[in-house]
């Protein structure tokens, strides 16, 4: 599956009583396609896809497919148990999207066997192109993810681990036998940190999910980066490793703090479900004055 520039991961809204918000959930997909993203990844991390029933993942991958209406993929997030990663690869199959992206069966572990099983289970009954998400409980060896990338339906490894010896060593065992038709991508919180060590072990895409509230500051990072311009390491600086630094206070705060931006930004996408938490005043302040220092470099550079 071919994916050209920044991977789009959508928040999903809730309204003030705390419901699906499809109309927001539109406004906040159009307004990230218009700057022209490679792709659309709903109802997945960071849209909280732990945290919502399955008629809801179903109408927000019915929003966004509706809402990219063929202009760039649309990957819908799938996984759990084995059999709410069948419903929803099922669901997003029916819904239109292009493919799914796989995520680690929650709260258990499992063998390197087993969790090939667990790829295999889910892409045998569904037929859809998958993207497995290696984070957590699902991490592969480098002999696993070959055997993964294998299976008839898999078309990509996202890496959430973090571990560039372990990747690089993946990337080598999946090239081999697959070419560089299989795509890989830099999947971890703030990814922009560490694009330049994933792109030096053959992982040039990333997931962005500063795309989602400073959408300016990630394209502008994502030009600059692929043209030399110092004005990507300025972004570093300013806004990535204090944003990296500010996520780093509490659990969930990869997300909590995208949608907190977003609302930073006048999105109207609510706060986020338990057990995550919202930012208090004072970190939402900080993260205000984040957003400032890298509008203000964008602006400048």
């Amino acid at each position: 599956m071919d994916f050209d520039g920044i991977l789009f991961f959508p928040v999903t809204p809730f309204d003030r009583g705390g419901g699906l918000d499809e109309a927001a959930l539109e406004r906040h997909i159009a307004s990230g396609l218009d700057h022209r993203p490679g792709g659309v990844f709903a109802a997945c991390g960071t849209g909280e896809a732990h945290a919502l029933s399955s008629a809801e993942h179903a109408r927000v991958v019915r929003t966004a497919v509706a809402v990219a209406g063929g202009r760039v993929p649309v990957v819908a997030g799938a996984g759990g148990s084995l059999g709410t990663a069948v419903e929803q690869a099922a669901a997003a199959r029916d819904l239109g999207a292009d493919a799914i992206l796989l995520l680690p069966p929650y709260l258990v572990g499992g063998t390197q066997r087993g969790l090939a099983d667990y790829v295999r289970a889910v892409t045998s009954a569904v037929p859809i192109p998958a993207i497995v998400y290696q984070r957590g409980s699902l991490a592969l060896t480098p002999q696993t993810a070959a055997e993964v990338a294998a299976l008839p339906g898999v078309v990509g490894i996202k890496d959430g681990l973090g571990d560039l010896d372990r990747m690089a060593r993946v990337v080598a065992a999946v090239r081999r036998d697959q070419g560089e038709r299989f795509t890989f991508f830099n999947g971890l919180p703030t990814a922009e940190v560490t694009v330049p060590a994933y792109t030096a072990i053959g992982v040039p895409l990333y997931s962005s999910a500063a795309f989602a509230f400073v959408p300016e500051v990630a394209t502008a990072f994502y030009r600059a980066f692929h043209a030399g311009d110092p004005l990507a390491e300025t972004l570093l600086d300013v806004f990535y490793r204090p944003l990296a630094a500010l996520r780093d206070r509490a659990p969930g705060y990869a997300v909590s703090l995208v949608k907190a931006g977003a609302r930073l930004r006048g999105a109207e996408v609510g706060g986020v479900r338990p057990p995550f938490t919202d930012p208090t005043e004072d970190e939402t302040a900080r993260l205000a004055a984040i957003i400032d220092a890298g509008l203000a470099a964008v602006k400048e550079g």
